[in-house]
């Protein structure tokens, strides 16, 4: 994360930078259990549950403009320093509840959640944002 800048270029995408690094501690900020996603009817669960499965038995990537959660969109203009900084507290924070055990056991699109499905998932969808900005 300390290789982006203010003038990060993305390779895809809509989100600037500042978009980006807000959007990702949006989606940490799930595991940490301080946003909320809505319940999703069984069709998507099932689907997001044979993603999880399938994303770590062939250890893929994220497609590119894949949907997201309204609750997760950033469209709005975000400050780069504070987007970079709050990424960071919630990634602390992140790490507090793993070293406690005090992750959620379920996920809105994802199903049931241990730790590590909760690590795989944050460490796939971090690496796929700073791909998109060639970190």
């Amino acid at each position: 994360m300390s290789q982006l800048t203010e003038n990060s270029t993305r390779k895809w995408g809509r989100m600037d930078v500042a978009q980006m690094l807000k959007h990702c501690d949006l989606v940490l900020q799930v595991a940490v259990q301080k946003v909320k996603l809505p319940h999703v009817n069984l069709l998507f669960e099932a689907i997001g549950t044979i993603t999880k499965i399938e994303m770590q038995a062939f250890n893929n990537g994220i497609p590119r403009n894949m949907p997201t959660f309204k609750k997760l969109i950033v469209n709005f203009e975000c400050d780069f320093n504070e987007a970079r900084e709050g990424l960071l507290k919630t990634m602390k924070e992140y790490q507090v509840c793993y070293t406690h055990h005090n992750l959620p056991d379920k996920h809105s699109l994802f199903g049931t959640m241990t730790e590590k499905d909760w690590g795989f998932l944050e460490y796939k969808h971090l690496n796929h944002h700073l791909k998109q900005f060639n970190v």
